[in-house]
C-alpha cells in the first residue's frame, strides 16, 4: 500500500532485559491512530497507528495500517502501482479479496487469513485493487524496516496460510515468527513475530513470548486488557522488552479480534518519506528520482488498468531520521 506521509525512525531498548528478569507490572502505552487517506483520486481512508511521533517503530515494525471495514460495491481498494525501497510489505486480510501485482510478475489474489509478503529491497513497485467479488474490505496494512545490510537485497514475494491454533479461548494464526507451539515458514531479515488473535467472549489468555522483544498489540474490534490497560478498537498497545509472558483478555460480551507485533528493538537509524526507506536524505531524492524518470530499478506492472502513482513532491527541507523518545 502506498504511504502519504512522512515519518521516519530508530531504536532502543531498555534495561529490562539486560538482566534477563521480565517486569512485574509491565507499562502499557496506548497509541491511538489517526485518519490517513491513501491511493490516489479513489483514495482509501485508513487508521494509522505506526509511525507516529510517540513511537517509531516496534522492532522492525515501521508502519500500520488498519482499514474497514468498508463498503467495496463501489470502488473500493484501488492503489496503482506504486513503488518501495528499503522494507518488506505484510498485508493482512479480516474480509474481502485483493488482486495483487507487481515487477516480479506476480499475480496474486490474497483472502482472510492469508499473508502476503513483498521485499521492497533495492526496488519494487505493485498494485493492490480488491475484485469484483468484494462486497466489504478490512484487513491491515504493514511494513517492516530492513537492515542496513540487506536493504539492497532483490525483489522477492511469499505467501502463506497459517494454520489455526486454540490455547484457551483464543484462536491464533501466526503469519510471522514463532507464537503458541506454531511457526511461520516465512523469510524475514530480522527476528518478527506476527499474530492475529481472536477472542472469545469474556475470554482470557495468556502467551509465552520472547522477553527480547517488545510487542504491539492493534486491536480491530472489541475491548482488550493487555497487561492490565484496556485498549479500544483502532488502538495499539506496546510494551517494551523484557515480558516473558503476555495476558490478553476480552473485555467484551463478542468476539474480540487483534494483531500481536513484535521484535527485538532495531536499533538502526532510517530515513522514511512516502514509500521509500533510506538511511539519509540523497537515499530518498535518489529513490524518487528514479521513480519519477521510470528507471529500471522498480520495472513495470503489467496488467494494471490505469496509470502508475506519482510521488509528491519533496518537503523543503533535509529529511533526518528520528528516534522513539528515551524510556523512562
Amino acid at each position: 500500500m502506498s504511504n502519504a506521509e512522512t515519518e521516519p525512525a530508530a531504536l532502543t531498548c531498555g534495561a529490562a532485559v539486560e538482566d534477563g528478569r521480565s517486569a512485574e507490572k509491565p507499562r502499557v502505552d496506548v497509541l491511538t491512530a489517526r485518519e490517513v487517506p491513501l491511493g490516489g483520486p479513489r483514495a482509501l481512508t485508513v487508521r494509522r497507528t505506526l509511525p507516529q511521533r510517540s513511537r517509531t517503530l516496534i522492532g522492525a515494525w515501521c508502519f500500520a495500517d488498519h482499514y474497514g471495514p468498508v463498503d467495496a460495491t463501489g470502488t473500493g481498494m484501488n492503489v496503482p502501482p506504486h513503488p518501495h525501497t528499503g522494507l518488506q510489505t505484510v498485508s493482512w486480510l479480516f474480509s474481502g479479496e485483493v488482486e495483487h501485482r507487481d515487477t516480479l510478475g506476480t499475480h496474486a489474489l490474497i483472502r482472510p487469513g492469508e499473508m502476503n509478503l513483498m521485499t521492497g529491497g533495492h526496488g519494487i513497485a505493485h498494485s493492490e485493487v480488491s475484485t469484483p467479488a468484494t462486497t466489504v474490505i478490512h484487513g491491515v496494512q504493514l511494513w517492516v524496516a530492513l537492515p542496513d545490510r540487506h536493504r539492497n537485497t532483490a525483489r522477492d514475494f511469499q505467501h502463506h496460510v497459517p494454520d489455526s491454533v486454540r490455547v484457551d479461548g483464543a484462536e491464533i494464526k501466526v503469519f510471522l515468527g514463532t507464537l503458541a507451539g506454531s511457526a511461520s515458514p516465512v523469510r524475514t531479515f530480522t527476528p518478527l513475530l506476527g499474530a492475529e488473535i481472536v477472542l472469545e467472549p469474556r475470554a482470557s489468555v495468556t502467551l509465552t513470548v520472547d522477553s527480547a522483544f517488545e510487542h504491539g498489540l492493534l486491536v480491530d474490534s472489541g475491548d482488550v486488557r493487555l497487561a492490565g490497560t484496556v485498549l479500544r478498537p483502532a488502538e495499539l498497545g506496546y510494551l517494551p522488552c523484557g515480558t516473558d509472558t503476555l495476558t490478553v483478555v476480552n473485555e467484551s460480551d463478542a468476539p474480540a479480534r487483534t494483531l500481536l507485533l513484535g521484535g527485538p528493538p532495531f536499533e538502526e537509524e532510517i530515513v522514511m518519506w512516502w514509500n521509500f526507506i533510506g538511511r539519509s536524505h540523497e537515499d530518498i531524492v535518489r529513490a524518487r528520482k528514479d521513480w519519477e524518470a521510470g528507471t529500471d530499478r522498480f520495472g513495470t506492472v503489467e496488467g494494471y488498468p490505469g496509470h502508475r502513482l506519482p510521488a509528491p513532491a519533496l518537503p523543503n527541507a533535509v529529511i533526518t531520521p528520528r528516534g522513539n523518545p528515551p524510556r523512562r
